[in-house]
């Protein structure tokens, strides 16, 4: 059994910054990509950062220069860290992880963080 678990989400005022981790635990043989998605009241969810399992990122525009993700392999975590934070980043921010585990392969999510921007 693989579980995700999230944490760091919070108010925060416009300008702000704030620091989500994920962590999995549980019969994990190998992590392979770990990503963040979000979803805001009334729209899709959609990704919002990527990294690899050599270490390689990708972003959504719209974070581009603001969030960066990290990963601590030691400890089967995943960081995204959010500077400059704006009022359209609040969502639910899950995580996705890409796992290798004694029933073989799958993605796994978390269960979500509240983000919320606001003055």
């Amino acid at each position: 059994q693989v579980q995700l678990v999230e944490s760091g989400g919070g108010l925060v005022q416009p300008g702000g910054s704030l620091r989500l981790s994920c962590a999995a635990s549980g019969s994990i043989f190998s992590i392979y990509a770990m990503r963040w998605y979000r979803q805001a009241p009334g729209k899709q969810r959609e990704l919002v950062a990527i990294i690899t399992s050599g270490g390689s990122t990708n972003y959504a525009d719209s974070a581009k220069g603001r969030f960066t993700i990290s990963r601590d392999n030691a400890k089967n975590t995943v960081y995204l860290q959010m500077n400059s934070l704006k009022p359209e980043d609040t969502a639910v921010y899950y995580c996705n992880v890409d796992i290798w585990g004694r029933t073989g392969a799958a993605d796994y999510w978390g269960q979500g963080t509240q983000v919320t921007v606001s003055s």
